[in-house]
């Protein structure tokens, strides 16, 4: 991590990635079988076997041979016989999205997910994981290593700017698109390549004589308003990089929340393995706790160093919210179902069977009872601290002064519930 983070974050305003993954379904389809599709013309398109309908997207081979999104297939395979077409598969597709959104949301909760292949994060809060750069080239390279997918990252002070810098560089680029950068990079394009600027606004601009991005910025904002109405004011504000709009957290109900760690070393056995899934929990259960939830079921991942993964799940006693129950349980999946000689690369926790915590009645018996507001109240505090100071300012006794947490911390327990083998249906000896 670089010195002096800080000096990269503003005292005021927000600092904004744009995560848009390039040409996604096609590189969803080469991620699943790179023998059949890595660096070939691809596209996918609706009515394969009968040669018709239209090109839903296609890969970047594809598009220097000339195909583009909306042309129709019998067009696109005169232009390109060998251009292989695709018929989609949007269960898959929403899967590896889930996937590399769960990538992007372990470095912040202020995730807004906007399409199944793009996302605004408000990284203002997430210095503790470097300087916005950085997280940018963690984000990008896990999202290519764990999933096999390419992305380009925008970094901005607002979504608008995020979002025109992540167009700049594809694919597989990052770009910073500062307010100070607008009348160098953008005033001199089209207004039509302006976000937010359709076609039939672009043309209505023309007939005002307006045809760049800049001479909208030095538009009368008056005469904007009279012919756009509400719009023209904000037409001037984008022409000139001002965009005020908040990243909305992602509101739906997530089905699971897990986290899973690439170890620096490899462990053996429960004794080895207690600190790293102490961590784990405790990951996933402040995660829970964000979005009140809580969790009916854990689900424990192994990964031997041959890059073989099994995966076991149980179901709690009651629903819960906690670390402690959480950490209980993935131990004992551990001890019932690792044989304690073999060596492991990978841990992970996940949880399951979500619901709303102010909906789920929580069973406690008579002991836990009294415990259980006191509990409530130390994960309240500890998760202040730790929004304000950073992941690290609590530890539980548990996590202090061993080797393999400790290397964990450094890496950050970062993770996602759904890596690229794990998408794949396991093999007999994985279940």
């Amino acid at each position: 991590m670089s010195e002096n983070v800080d000096r990269y974050y503003p005292a005021l305003g927000r600092v904004i990635l744009h995560v848009d993954m390039n040409a996604f379904y096609c590189s969803v389809h080469e991620a699943e079988n790179p023998e059949a599709y890595k660096g070939k013309p691809t596209a996918v398109a609706g009515s394969v076997e009968l040669r018709k309908g239209i090109i839903v997207t296609c890969s970047y081979p594809a598009r220097r041979r000339g195909i583009s999104t909306g042309m129709q297939v019998q067009k696109a395979l005169r232009i390109c016989p060998e251009l292989i077409v695709i018929k989609p598969d949007f269960h898959l597709y929403r899967r590896y999205s889930a996937a590399f959104m769960q990538i992007a949301y372990s470095y912040t909760p202020m995730l807004e997910a906007v399409s199944i292949d793009e996302c605004y994060l408000d990284i203002t809060g997430s210095r503790q994981f470097g300087t916005p750069p950085e997280i940018a080239e963690e984000i990008q390279r896990r999202i290519k290593e764990e999933l096999g997918l390419p992305c380009s990252i925008g970094i901005a002070p607002n979504k608008l700017l995020a979002k025109m810098a992540s167009d700049l560089k594809k694919p597989n680029g990052i770009s910073i698109l500062r307010l100070r950068d607008v009348p160098k990079i953008l005033w001199d394009k089209p207004c039509g390549e302006m976000f937010g600027i359709g076609g039939k606004t672009a043309e209505k601009l023309k007939k005002l004589g307006i045809y760049s991005i800049g001479q909208l910025a030095d538009a009368d904002e008056g005469m904007l308003a009279d012919v756009f109405g509400v719009m023209g004011n904000w037409l001037k504000r984008a022409a000139n990089g001002i965009d005020d709009s908040p990243v909305n957290p992602e509101r739906e109900q997530s089905k699971s929340i897990g986290h899973t760690t690439t170890l620096p070393g490899d462990i053996q056995g429960i004794a080895e393995a207690r600190p790293v899934l102490l961590a784990l929990s405790d990951q996933v259960a402040r995660r829970l706790r964000r979005q009140k939830l809580v969790a009916g079921g854990v689900q424990l991942t192994v990964r031997t160093p041959d890059m073989k993964t099994i995966t076991r799940s149980r179901q709690l006693e009651a629903p819960s919210e906690t670390a402690e129950e959480i950490y209980k349980a993935a131990c004992g999946l551990f001890q019932r179902h690792w044989n304690e000689e073999k060596p492991i690369r990978l841990l992970g926790v996940t949880l399951h069977s979500l619901t709303p915590k102010e909906n789920s009645a929580i069973q406690l018996d008579l002991f836990d009872y009294e415990r259980q507001p006191k509990k409530e109240s130390l994960n309240q505090v500890m998760d202040m601290l730790r929004n304000k100071f950073g992941e690290n300012a609590v530890l539980t006794a548990g996590m202090l002064g061993d080797p393999h947490t400790a290397l964990l911390r450094n890496h950050k327990a970062r993770g996602t519930s759904l890596q690229k083998d794990q998408l794949r249906r396991p093999s007999q000896d994985e279940e």
